[in-house]
């Protein structure tokens, strides 16, 4: 790939955060004896996607905020089937946003926007000065960002899909996503949804009508579709069409999330040598790693 007319890569960084803290052994202490197990396999992470892609511009989006953002306001429940962050992960995210300022990464980080929101945002900001995207991650809420030559990149499966490809995957269109959850709520960050509506009927009703405002515009008209069950669902979609449209909102990415003054167009600077030294010294990397780090 070409680093100069290569796509800007728009990292979800916290979902690899999050599973290197699941997956990578706690063994892992920084100087003063917390553990940083996660910052660990997160520097693995990211050390590979550098040496396999050399991207020219890049930027890591974080979940400042680990306990809240601007949708809890909407819906004081969203997310709240999660446990609270312990301290020792809290840790472990900024020193993840550290090494990455160090690497010459643009990093996004905003107290009251999600890593997803922030990508959004990016993306569009690149495309408007003529960029492609590619979004790191297997998170399917931002298949809805696709678009035109724009990729989404599921790393650990090494698989890769355009916005023609999401049919395929998620059984609506890119710009259907949101619809589709406000549809069958999403458990994992405790988005209610139409109770009854699973993901088949979900696809069902937005291959006919196209959208959720066109399923509440013709609601008419869905106990004639030939659906199993048509009359109950359109009866569910009746007395559930505050949370479905509530469920949306929720599910849709806010690309108007505020970037850094200095973002650019998420161009890589140069790496912080005696930062990452510190870094490597306080979170005590081995010499494999340090390496890895300086010639990064």
């Amino acid at each position: 790939m070409d680093p100069v007319s290569g796509p800007v890569h728009l990292v979800d960084a916290s979902l690899y955060v999050f599973r290197a803290w699941h997956s990578m052994p706690p063994e892992f202490e920084d100087r003063e004896g917390w553990p940083v197990n996660a910052v660990h396999g997160f520097a693995r992470f990211l050390l590979e996607l550098l040496e396999r892609q050399k991207p020219s511009r890049i930027a890591i989006a974080f979940d400042e905020s680990l306990d809240s953002n601007f949708r809890n306001d909407i819906y004081p429940a969203y997310k709240a089937n999660r446990d609270a962050a312990p301290e020792e992960l809290k840790r472990q995210f900024a020193h993840c946003q550290r090494l990455c300022r160090a690497l010459g990464l643009p990093v996004l980080a905003d107290g009251r926007y999600e890593a997803d929101d922030l990508i959004g945002a990016a993306l569009g900001h690149v495309r408007r000065a003529g960029h492609a995207g590619l979004i790191v991650s297997a998170d399917k809420d931002l298949s809805q960002l696709l678009d035109a030559d724009d990729e989404q990149w599921d790393y650990a499966r090494n698989e890769r899909w355009r916005a023609d490809g999401v049919k395929a995957r998620y059984g609506v269109h890119a710009h259907q996503i949101a619809d589709y959850l406000g549809l069958t709520g999403d458990a994992i960050d405790n988005i209610p949804g139409v109770p009854g509506i699973g993901a088949k009927t979900a696809a069902t009703l937005l291959g006919h009508f196209g959208s959720l405002d066109a399923i509440y515009e013709r609601l008419g008209e869905v106990p004639y579709l030939r659906l199993r069950g048509s009359a109950q669902h359109a009866q569910r979609l009746q007395e559930h069409r505050e949370t479905a449209l509530l469920s949306r909102r929720l599910a849709t990415i806010d690309v108007n999330a505020p970037l850094p003054a200095d973002f650019g167009t998420a161009e890589r600077r140069p790496a912080n040598a005696a930062g990452l030294e510190a870094i490597c010294e306080d979170l005590r990397f081995g010499p494999m790693t340090r390496r890895r780090l300086l010639s990064a």
